[in-house]
């Protein structure tokens, strides 16, 4: 080949070409609205990317959440649903599938993730006590907040580096954790918060040598650990990848063993359960199952439908099955880690490695001149949708919130912004025009001078608080 030979996207990278595990049956049409109007609807939302209209947006990459594409099984599932207020069959499909698949005992429905954390934060956390974990995430950290317990940052250092190369950045470091419960007392923590993968160091794996060692330690103590199964398939991938022992077992056997060593899990199933709504909170202590099933009753609907729809638990219940496809799970991340790449080869610094479920622009390096008070990812987040637009969202200061005790913003190690591809949804042709339009803010990045914030909501600012561009 010449250097003027084209190339497909796999011989650029030295590979043979890979192709989705799907074909297309339905699509949605999206448009690309003019630079004007999309200055108008930047400005009208804040310069929040949470504020815009879908209809405004070309490429969404704001979520994972509940924005994927369901199979042609689970909408014929759809069709299937037993909507009884009591007993759906819906409800018991879902329980088989997650015992099946994860292998905890006791199920309880709820509409979604945040549902799992609130029950699971009412029952083991008490005023006072403290819940270590591998970096902590929005919802999770206010719901234990809110229950009356500290969140304590046991992660290993090399999390908080976006150039570590570090295959398991999500991993507890047993010495912190160890030296935490020394000062506080074992009795004082309500359990460990453990996320698979860890969304906030940018979608970072824990390794199996990691979470057998912490059951080790935790059993000498008598704590407890449950985990944040929302993107533990994809966890399961990186472990059958690059972990010791594990490249000849399927990534479903990957994750019932990972799951054994803990006890319990909450889901939100609109990420790897490959559904639009739903969640689940599942846990082997029969005492810990009564009471989420009395809480849930009084927070989100009846035990044996916690909020979702019966049609809901069916497209769940078949999800989970689709979710631990190994082609499936493959697939997924490759797509993620081919936008990841190309943005490596380009210059643009980004957390590495790649993630599981989104590429993390690391807007300190990206914006170093634009100070951390000035959001420099939310500024990068704007200047993408305004440039092509591009929906992302912010994983920084903003969302890092303020300090409950001091009212001081909390300033994160980590400054990122969040381009996270939904699963079944986008094409490689739409993952270049994303690099491209990362590529043209990237160049012009000098001319950017940050944001100030002008509203901001008590709980959970980066869902609504408003900005203005500096000098506007």
């Amino acid at each position: 080949m010449t250097p003027n030979t084209p190339q497909t996207m796999g011989q650029q990278f030295g590979r043979r070409s890979w192709a989705e595990p799907w074909k297309i049956k339905m699509v949605e049409p999206i448009q690309l609205i003019d630079r004007e109007a999309r200055e108008r609807a930047a400005q009208q939302a804040g310069y929040n990317t949470f504020l815009l209209r879908s209809d405004d947006v070309y490429i969404d990459l704001l979520t994972d959440s509940g924005t994927s594409a369901m199979s042609d099984r689970q909408w014929a599932g759809i069709m299937l649903g037993d909507e009884a207020y009591a007993g759906s069959r819906n409800f018991y499909h879902l329980e088989e599938a997650i015992q099946t698949f994860y292998g905890y005992r006791y199920i309880v429905p709820t509409h979604q993730g945040r549902g799992a954390e609130h029950l699971i934060s009412q029952a083991l956390i008490k005023p006072g006590m403290f819940i270590p974990g591998n970096m902590y995430f929005t919802t999770t950290r206010l719901h234990q907040e809110l229950a009356g317990g500290t969140f304590v940052d046991v992660i290993i250092d090399e999390a908080h580096d976006p150039r570590s190369e570090h295959p398991f950045k999500g991993d507890i470091d047993l010495d912190k954790l160890q030296a935490l419960i020394d000062k506080v007392g074992a009795d004082k923590i309500g359990y460990i918060s453990l996320a698979g993968t860890v969304n906030m160091a940018g979608g970072q794996p824990v390794s199996m040598a990691n979470v057998r060692a912490l059951r080790e330690l935790c059993d000498r103590y008598g704590i407890r650990i449950y985990l944040d199964a929302t993107r533990m398939v994809e966890n399961c991938f990186f472990i059958q990848e690059r972990e010791l022992g594990f490249a000849d077992k399927p990534v479903a056997a990957i994750l019932k063993e990972f799951c054994d060593y803990t006890d319990g899990a909450w889901m939100s199933a609109k990420k790897d359960n490959l559904v639009n709504i739903g969640g689940w909170l599942a846990v082997n202590d029969e005492d810990v199952f009564d009471l989420a099933r009395n809480m849930v009753v009084i927070y989100e609907g009846l035990h044996t439908y916690g909020g979702m729809a019966g049609r809901d638990m069916e497209a769940l219940a078949i999800g989970i099955e689709e979710s631990v496809h190994d082609d499936h799970v493959r697939s997924r991340v490759d797509q993620v880690r081919y936008l990841g790449h190309l943005l490596i080869d380009w210059g643009v610094p980004i957390v590495c490695p790649v993630g599981g479920h989104a590429v993390f622009l690391d807007a300190k390096r990206f914006y170093p001149h634009i100070s951390q008070g000035r959001f420099p990812g939310q500024t990068l987040a704007a200047e993408l949708y305004l440039d092509a637009g591009v929906r992302s969202m912010e994983r920084g200061i903003v969302s890092a919130g303020r300090d409950p005790e001091t009212g001081d913003h909390r300033y994160p190690a980590l400054e990122l912004t969040r381009l996270t591809i939904p699963r079944r949804v986008y094409t490689q042709a739409h993952m270049d025009v994303v690099a491209e339009s990362v590529k043209a803010v990237y160049d012009a990045r000098e001319q950017t001078h940050g944001l100030k914030m002008v509203y901001e909501p008590k709980y959970l600012r980066f869902f609504q608080a408003r900005f203005e561009k500096i000098g506007e």
